[in-house]
């Protein structure tokens, strides 16, 4: 299996606790495909794409906040930035069992301390306006992922949400659920564009 090599600005990201995102990225190389986390190619660009991708955000959150990750899937972004951010708190949301099986055996061999696993679908998930960020990463298009994820964030609450390209297309077509959860300040903003050849793309948003 050919597995993209760590590059230089790992480090940078994650600083101490480069050692845990070294472990996580190699357990996600050698299970993630066989256990349907990630596809047969994505070894070869698993830091780039993956993992550098989400943690390159993490300085975005203040100490002892409490993160709501919609969708954790194989643990991008929740797990990486919980990896980054030990002095912050997370929430993993993710409805499938065979992926909160792999979060919990993640959670409970890197000793993340920092982080629960709530097997759940969103709507019914006992977090609704309690987390002071919540985030997602390739779940839907805005318009239907803000009222999956507005509910999760306290009043005054901030919505990170990874997107890619069409992000204005996006914004464009979610204007009603926009309007409907209070959204404002909302804007996209490229985070780690000295870092990464291609930077992060978040619509940030804070709820009322």
């Amino acid at each position: 299996m050919d597995v993209e090599p760590e590059p230089p600005v790992a480090g940078q990201i994650f600083g101490k606790q480069i050692v845990l995102a070294r472990r996580f990225a190699a357990n996600l190389a050698r299970y993630g495909e066989e256990r349907g986390l990630i596809g047969p190619l994505e070894p070869q660009r698993l830091w780039s794409r993956h993992i550098l991708n989400c943690g390159v955000f993490a300085d975005m959150l203040a100490p002892g906040t409490l993160v709501g990750d919609v969708g954790s899937g194989a643990g991008l972004p929740g797990l990486v930035l919980a990896l980054a951010r030990p002095d912050v708190s997370f929430v993993l949301i993710e409805p499938m069992e065979r992926r909160t099986d792999w979060l919990l055996e993640q959670v409970d061999e890197l000793g993340l301390g920092n982080v629960d696993v709530c097997r759940s679908r969103v709507q019914d998930a006992p977090f609704q306006e309690r987390c002071d960020v919540v985030t997602a990463r390739a779940v839907s298009a805005l318009k239907t992922l803000i009222p999956m994820t507005a509910p999760l964030a306290k009043p005054g609450g901030r919505l990170l949400l990874m997107k890619g390209a069409n992000v204005d297309r996006e914004i464009h077509e979610a204007q009603r659920q926009i309007r409907a959860h209070k959204l404002h300040d909302l804007g996209v903003i490229l985070a780690g564009a000295e870092l990464l050849e291609e930077p992060t793309r978040l619509v940030q948003a804070t709820v009322d």
